[in-house]
């Protein structure tokens, strides 16, 4: 981890120093009706001051928390850098959280002011006032559908700027003063875990560790106030934080806020993100949409395609790599970037991504050696909230498929006898908030993390995740069971968008299968396969065939690995509705909940391993107003072909 001493240790030192470098650079934009507005460093940093300044005439003070909700506006990360700057702390929420959901959060912290985007955020803190009497101020950004709201806690952003103003007015000390005040070891941020097992947990996240691990992966990637990045990702999570806010702010390059989630495709085509982040749910999905747009193409195309792909999967990764590959072979790739490659990457806005990262949860290899295969230089990196994601990325030219990299600069790693991996690093979190007992029995005395993924170090040195060590299992005949690799490989399939592995202590390996629906609605429109909807289209008889082709490649795969081989799926279902979180089926990150799972599906487990062919359930769902309600099937449970072990000879 390189020094940082004499540099800027605070997010809003750093912004003052990125006013005077960059002042009239741009620092961040935002397309509203479909016009990209633009704000410099030195514009930002006026805002910045006045927003500040608005929130200490509402007597916002040192160690105060600010609750900020919604998509990636402007407003909304300047809301963070003002609070900052004022010693209080910002605390982001997942935008798409219930009200419900909110409450813990609102009363842990002890929030009293909060800035959301619109009346729908509104809306739900109004609903949860009775319950956090504390919160006596809210803010919002977007005025439509608000001008009739008379409750006195509401204020428009404008109104907070006009009391900025008039406060910056009467103290033109106060901001730098404060500013000053601030130190590396004050709390930059709280944000929340997802809750698994529990309430969430508040990880206290200190400026020193943010800015160190933003400034070690600018220096490790070469990062420069040139690069633009999108920034789609929720604010409450750590890799948003890092990578735009963060990061951002260290190297001095552009941030771009999509218009709305529904246009980000067309919105990273327009801007040509250098630099790009996202977890392994978002390449699935935009693989599903590429995979479907050749589904539909006529059968020259698709020969074609499939042919280039071909190619590209034998050579691509090496050619990136820059490695030595035969000319003929180096032919036939220039010409499929001609035909395929490139006009893919473009559809895809990735034509000028330099670096891609993908972190949160394991990828399937599959996945990911598509997208390197066609060009882009999509990296693997690890880490938790609890580490400031700084734990292993993978190097140019040492990037393999199904590692996470070698430990980053001043990474210590460790791996407990039980498989669970230790690290100690600088991003480490300094404890959750109000839970001394959580943060004993995760960061040790003297600094180590217990992260609670298993894994090992390879020979070259990378660190593999096999799984979650709390998930990792073993079959009754003792085979390994990693249910998160054999979920990834079924998922890199375009048809299924979620999948639940089970056979921990059981005779066989058995699966949940949730299809996408847009992925499968199409396959069902050329085939014309009439559906009436979800629940239809998933227990139709030829969506059965085709997800069990699916399974059987997935098993044919496994069939290869000595460890795994045993641990092929016999017996899969397809559930009757999409997992969600707002049933907790997910988190917000839409990680799968598995043991919530589980129990609520527990009949459904039964059958798979009872022999049952049908099994009848009736399920509570929650639809978008919050309202309760059920839903009744009758699901088929497929068997599955299973293949020898193929992988015997040593």
């Amino acid at each position: 981890m390189p020094e940082d001493q004499g540099r800027p240790d605070t997010f809003p030192r750093l912004l003052l120093a990125n006013a005077g470098r960059f002042r009239d650079r741009p620092a961040i934009r935002e397309k509203d009706l479909g016009i990209w507005q633009t704000w410099t460093w030195g514009e930002a940093a006026a805002q910045i001051r006045t927003l500040a300044c608005g929130l200490a005439a509402l007597g916002f003070k040192r160690g105060d928390s600010l609750a900020i909700i919604g998509d990636n506006r402007p407003r909304l990360y300047w809301a963070m850098t003002a609070a900052q700057a004022l010693g209080g702390v910002p605390v982001p929420l997942y935008q798409d959280a219930v009200a419900a959901e909110m409450v813990f959060v609102f009363q842990n912290a002890e929030i009293g002011y909060a800035i959301v985007e619109d009346q729908e955020q509104v809306d739900k803190l109004l609903e949860i006032l009775p319950q956090c009497p504390q919160l006596k101020h809210i803010c919002f950004d977007e005025p439509r559908g608000l001008r009739h709201y008379a409750q006195p806690e509401l204020m428009s952003f404008e109104r907070l700027q006009a009391l900025g103003r008039e406060f910056d007015g009467r103290h033109p000390q106060y901001f730098d003063g404060e500013v000053a005040q601030g130190a590396a070891a004050d709390p930059a941020t709280i944000l929340y875990t997802s809750g698994t097992t529990g309430h969430p947990k508040g990880v206290i996240l200190t400026h020193q560790a943010m800015i160190a691990t933003g400034r070690a992966y600018a220096e490790f990637e070469k990062l420069g106030p040139d690069e633009e990045m999108l920034a789609y990702l929720p604010m409450a999570w750590v890799g948003q934080n890092l990578f735009s806010y963060t990061q951002s702010m260290v190297a001095g390059f552009c941030v771009s806020c999509p218009e709305s989630g529904d246009t980000v495709m067309a919105d990273m085509r327009e801007i040509g993100p250098t630099y790009f982040f996202a977890p392994p749910r978002v390449y699935e999905g935009l693989l599903t949409t590429v995979m479907i747009r050749i589904e539909d193409a006529s059968a020259v195309k698709r020969k074609m395609f499939h042919y280039c792909m071909g190619v590209a999967r034998r050579v691509g990764a090496s050619i990136l790599d820059g490695k030595a590959v035969g000319p003929a072979d180096r032919l036939r790739y220039w010409l499929g970037d001609l035909l395929v490659y490139g006009p893919l990457r473009n559809v895809l806005g990735m034509s000028r991504i330099r670096i891609a990262y993908t972190a949160g949860e394991a990828i399937g290899p599959d996945l990911f050696v598509f997208y390197r295969s066609i060009g882009v230089n999509l990296k693997q990196l690890y880490g938790q909230t609890e580490t400031t994601v700084y734990v292993c990325v993978q190097p140019d030219g040492g990037v393999k498929p199904d590692t996470v990299g070698p430990p980053l600069p001043g990474v210590e790693l460790r791996i407990e006898e039980s498989g669970e991996i230790l690290v100690r690093t600088p991003g480490l979190f300094r404890e959750y908030y109000k839970n001394p007992e959580a943060t004993a029995e995760t960061k040790t005395s003297d600094s180590w993390f217990h992260t609670g993924d298993a894994g090992y170090i390879d020979a070259d040195g990378h660190l593999k995740i096999i799984d979650r060590a709390k998930d990792v299992g073993k079959l009754a005949d003792g085979t390994l069971f990693a249910p998160k690799y054999i979920e990834n490989k079924l998922k890199f399939f375009p048809h299924i968008k979620e999948a639940v592995a089970f056979g921990h202590q059981r005779d066989y390996c058995a699966a949940f299968i949730n299809i996408d629906v847009t992925a499968v609605g199409d396959w069902a429109e050329r085939h014309n396969l009439a559906y009436s909807g979800f629940a239809d289209l998933a227990g139709k008889d030829p969506v059965f065939g085709l997800i069990k082709e699916c399974v059987e490649k997935v098993n044919r795969d496994l069939a290869h690995d000595p460890k795994l081989a045993n641990s092929q799926i016999r017996r899969f279902l397809i559930l009757h509705k999409e997992l969600d979180a707002d049933d907790g089926e997910l988190t917000r990150t839409r990680k799968v909940r598995r043991r919530f799972i589980a129990d609520k599906y527990q009949v459904l487990i039964d059958a798979l391993y009872s022999g049952q062919q049908r099994c009848k359930i009736e399920t509570e769902v929650t639809f978008e107003d919050g309202r309760k309600g059920t839903v009744k099937a009758d699901l088929r449970i497929q068997d599955a072909s299973v293949h020898q072990r193929l992988a015997t000879a040593a």
